[in-house]
């Protein structure tokens, strides 16, 4: 029976979403938990015969198996999207997820560098070897732009406009989006391309990729996470550093010089707003110093 809607919300995510393999198979993953449920109670209803309670009851049988509130968020999101699909094909009439509540998640800061920081990490990277240039184009490239690893091991040359200083980038759902790029990053960007990629032995289908390996083909995921841990070990810099932390870094440093939230989302690539509100959240130091200095309260008579 739920064969024929979970294809159909399949297709939909696909086709009308344009959400990525990945993503499409964590809300198949959260539909399939709803099934085992309602298996498990001996009530294997049709979603238009699924109401409140019984999600609720669901929430219950999940949190059962000490699955983090944070999985138990993304599983109810997933639950929300489907029956929002089956809302648009008139599968049911009711939405039964509307007074459906997440446990409340608490809001971790991220872990950021500050630009000297960033400069030290940057200047552990040994140009004498051959990996040393491409090293230092990926890190100015993450940090000028505030790419995620998977938009920057993805980047194509065909998506570079470094004579007007912007880069195009493929982002979640296979939604594009235009970036300023710095100085710093086209110099060392022109200069792996002209003088050290250039001289690669490229395998076939990886021609208008940016970033190679050694033997041709594109960089992967692990081999971006084993760079930086790697330099990061030879600065002593005791933090959680991935390559998510520059572009981290990357929108604080651009929210505390006084960029535009609007501005900040629109390069992040985010879909919401209220993801991007979380850098106001940061460079609490700077907050105390000026109400020490400001506020009568907070002055040392």
């Amino acid at each position: 029976m739920w064969e024929s809607y979970k294809k159909g919300f399949k297709n939909y995510l696909e086709l009308e979403k344009s959400l990525s393999n990945n993503s499409v198979q964590s809300y198949l993953y959260d539909i399939e938990k709803l099934i085992s449920y309602l298996q498990d109670a001996n009530q294997l209803k049709t979603p238009s015969e699924i109401n409140l309670t019984d999600l609720k009851l669901f929430l219950k049988w999940i949190a059962s198996f000490e699955i983090t509130a944070s999985t138990q968020a993304r599983i109810i999101s997933g639950i929300k999207t489907f029956y929002k699909y089956c809302l648009l094909e008139n599968i049911c009439i009711i939405d039964p997820t509307t007074l459906l509540e997440a446990p409340k998640l608490k809001r971790k800061l991220p872990d950021t560098l500050s630009f000297e920081e960033i400069e030290t990490i940057i200047a552990q990277i040994d140009l004498s070897k051959p990996e040393g240039q491409r090293n230092k184009a990926v890190l100015e490239l993450l940090y000028s732009c505030g790419l995620r690893v998977s938009e920057l091991i993805n980047l194509k040359i065909s998506q570079l406009y470094l004579d007007i200083e912007f880069i195009k980038v493929t982002g979640k759902g296979n939604k594009q989006r235009l970036i300023p790029i710095g100085s710093s990053a086209i110099k060392q960007l022109n200069i792996y391309l002209h003088q050290l990629r250039n001289q690669i032995e490229i395998r076939q289908g990886n021609e208008d990729v940016v970033f190679l390996n050694r033997r041709g083909s594109k960089l992967s995921r692990v081999m971006i996470f084993l760079i930086i841990k790697e330099l990061v070990k030879k600065t002593g810099i005791r933090k959680k550093i991935s390559p998510h932390t520059f572009r981290h870094s990357f929108a604080t440093h651009l929210v505390e010089g006084g960029a535009d939230l609007r501005a900040v989302q629109e390069m992040l690539g985010h879909e919401s707003i209220t993801t991007t509100e979380i850098y106001t959240h940061l460079d609490r130091e700077f907050l105390r110093k000026t109400l020490e200095q400001f506020h009568p309260s907070f002055k040392n008579y």
